[in-house]
C-alpha cells in the first residue's frame, strides 16, 4: 500500500479500473513504454492528461477539491457526457462524438477516482451567535393569498432613498421606511435586476432587468426595458430583448456619444455571453456580444485603468469561472483581461470591486458556494474571501471565512469607524446542523482582523438576494434580505431536511442600531 497526495490507493484497485476498458488500457501501457511505473508515477501522468484536457474549457479542479463518490458518481459522467463519452456498464465507451481518447478518458477517470479523499474536512465555526448592531424589522403586512415568497430582487435606489424587489410574480414593488410595499408594475418575467437612474427628463428612472424563464435554460427570453418611477401611469419602453437569461445590467456611456448604454449578463445555462447593448441616435439599441460565454453574473462600469473612458468587469460563474476586466479601446470594443480565475467546482457566486484597505487601488470580495449542480456537498472552500490589489490587477488572498453555500458579501462601514466590515448571506447553508450561517456579519476590528456574528434569522426566510442602504434615514448603513422561500426539490442539498423558515415575507430588514456620537 502506497500513499499519493495523500489518499491511500493499492496498485490492485487502480489496475482494476485500467483492466474492464481494455481497448484503453492497451494504448495507456504502450504509452508508458515498458518499464513498470510506480502509484505515485501513474496518478502523475493520470493528473497531468486530467489538467490538460480539462484546462482548455477552464481552471482544472485538483482532485482533492471533492470527494471520491462525488467525482465518480456526478462529475466524471456530467464530464463524460460533455467530452463524448458513454457510459457502459459503470465504466465508459467513446462515443462517436469523442473528443479525446478512451485512454486518456481512462487516465482522467484514474485520477479523480483515485486521487480524491474520501470525505472532505469541513472546518468547524469560530463565529458568536448574536444580533450585533442589527434589529430586526419586518413588513407592516403580508399577503399570505398571494402564495409563498419568491423574491428575486431587492435593490437600494439612492434617487428616492427607497429600495426595491422583483419577484417570481413579475412584480416590482416600492418599499417605504415604514415596510409598507406599493405595487409599481408586473412586468413580462420575473425582475432580476434594477438599473437606476435620474436625467433633466426623468428623475427617478429605472432599466428593469427580465430574466425571461427563471430555471435554468438557454431561450432567448429576457429584457431590458426602461421605466420612470415616478410617472403615474408607469408607462415602459423595451429598450432590448430576446437575451439568454439576463441576470445583471450596468449602465455608462461607453462610445462617449452622449447617449447611455448598457451591458448585460446573459447567463443562459449552455449558451450565453456578455452583451453590450448600444444606444443608436434614433434611441433604439443595438446588441453586440462582448464575449460569448455562458455564466456572467456580476457586472460593474467604471473607468477602471485612469484613462477617462468607461470599462467593465464582470465575474463569469458557469464551467471557466472567473472575473474578467474588459478595458476600452476607445475604437467601440474592449482589451480582455483575465484578472481572476476559480476551478469549475468552485460555485463562484458574487463578487465586488472596492478599494478595502484604503490604498486606492480597487479590490475584490468575492463569494463562492452555488452547490445546485453535479456537486451538492459541503464544500471547505465555500465562503466569503478578500483579494486585496498588488498592482497591475494581480491581487493576493488576505482573508477567507468558509460559509457553506456563501451567495453574496457586500463591504460597507457599517458600524461607522472607517474600515470597511461584511454582510455576507448564504442560500445553501447547512439547515439541518448549522443554519444561522445564512447571514454573518464580519466586524473589522483591526486591519485584515474580523469578529464574524451570526445573526439568527434563519427561520424569517431563505435569503437569496440583498442590498443595504441607508433605508431609515439615520445615517448610517442598514441591510434588506430577500426571502426566496420555496425549498422545491433541486434547491436542497440537504434531502431530508423539511423547511422551517417563514415561506411568506418577502423580505426582512436589519436595521443598523449604531450609536453616533
Amino acid at each position: 500500500m502506497r500513499k499519493a497526495g495523500g489518499v491511500r490507493i493499492s496498485r490492485r484497485n487502480v489496475l482494476l479500473l485500467a483492466t474492464v476498458l481494455v481497448t484503453a488500457v492497451i494504448v495507456v501501457l504502450n504509452s508508458c513504454g515498458n518499464n513498470e511505473m510506480s502509484d505515485e508515477e501513474l496518478l502523475a501522468d493520470a493528473k497531468k492528461t486530467a489538467f490538460k484536457h480539462c484546462g482548455s474549457c477552464h481552471e482544472p479542479p485538483d482532485a482533492s477539491l471533492l470527494d471520491s463518490v462525488t467525482w465518480d458518481k456526478y462529475i466524471l459522467p456530467a464530464m463524460g457526457a460533455k467530452l463524448g463519452m458513454q457510459p457502459f456498464m459503470d465504466q465508459y465507451i467513446a462515443g462517436p462524438r469523442a473528443t479525446l481518447s478512451l485512454a486518456d478518458w481512462t487516465k482522467i477517470v484514474v485520477y479523480y477516482r483515485y486521487a480524491s479523499p474520501k470525505k472532505l474536512k469541513i472546518p468547524k465555526s469560530r463565529a458568536v451567535l448574536d444580533s450585533a448592531i442589527f434589529s430586526v424589522r419586518r413588513p407592516v403586512y403580508t399577503d399570505k393569498k398571494s402564495g409563498e415568497a419568491i423574491t428575486t430582487m431587492v435593490k437600494f435606489n439612492p434617487n428616492d432613498k427607497h429600495f426595491y424587489t422583483g419577484d417570481a410574480g413579475n412584480k416590482l414593488y416600492r418599499w417605504n421606511s415604514d415596510l409598507t410595499a406599493t405595487l409599481i408594475k408586473k412586468f413580462y418575467s420575473p425582475i432580476t435586476d434594477a438599473t437606476f437612474y435620474k436625467s433633466a427628463t426623468e428623475p427617478n428612472g429605472a432599466v428593469i432587468t427580465c430574466i425571461g424563464i427563471l430555471p435554468p435554460n438557454d431561450q432567448l427570453k429576457g429584457t431590458l426595458t426602461n421605466i420612470d418611477l415616478d410617472k403615474k401611469s408607469k408607462d415602459t419602453s423595451l429598450v432590448v430583448d430576446s437575451l439568454p437569461r439576463p441576470v445583471k445590467s450596468a449602465a455608462a456611456d461607453f462610445n462617449k456619444d452622449g447617449l447611455t448604454d448598457y451591458v448585460s449578463c446573459g447567463f443562459g445555462r449552455d449558451r450565453g455571453g456578455l452583451f453590450l447593448l448600444q444606444q443608436q441616435p434614433n434611441h433604439t439599441f443595438k446588441s453586440k456580444v462582448i464575449r460569448a460565454i455562458p455564466g456572467p453574473e456580476v457586472v460593474y462600469t467604471g473607468d477602471f485603468n485612469g484613462d477617462g473612458w468607461p470599462d467593465i468587469a464582470c465575474l463569469f460563474a458557469q464551467a471557466d469561472e472567473g472575473i474578467w476586466m474588459f478595458f476600452n479601446d476607445k475604437k467601440g470594443g474592449f482589451n480582455i483581461q483575465n484578472v481572476m480565475r476559480f476551478p469549475s467546482v468552485y460555485g463562484s457566486s458574487s463578487f465586488q470591486l472596492i478599494d478595502f484597505n484604503h490604498d486606492g487601488k480597487l479590490d475584490i470580495v468575492y463569494t463562492c458556494g452555488d452547490n445546485n449542480d453535479y456537486s451538492p456537498i459541503f464544500k471547505p472552500y465555500h465562503g466569503v474571501y478578500i483579494f486585496i490589489n498588488q498592482g497591475n490587477w494581480k491581487f493576493k488572498q488576505s482573508y477567507f471565512y468558509q460559509i457553506n453555500g456563501c451567495s453574496k458579501a457586500i463591504a460597507a462601514d457599517f458600524d461607522n469607524d472607517g474600515d470597511l466590515d461584511l454582510a455576507v448571506i448564504a442560500f445553501f447553508p447547512d439547515y439541518k446542523y448549522h443554519p444561522t450561517e445564512s447571514f454573518t456579519y464580519h466586524e473589522q476590528f483591526a486591519p485584515g482582523k474580523f469578529k464574524v456574528h451570526e445573526v439568527p434569522v434563519n427561520l424569517l426566510g431563505r435569503w437569496i438576494s440583498m442590498d443595504v442602504g441607508d433605508i431609515d434615514g439615520d445615517g448610517d448603513t442598514d441591510i434588506v434580505l430577500g426571502n426566496f422561500s420555496v425549498g422545491a426539490q433541486g434547491l436542497l442539498n440537504q434531502k431530508d431536511y423539511k423547511p422551517d423558515w417563514n415561506m411568506y415575507e418577502p423580505i426582512i430588514v436589519l436595521q443598523n442600531k449604531t450609536i453616533h456620537k
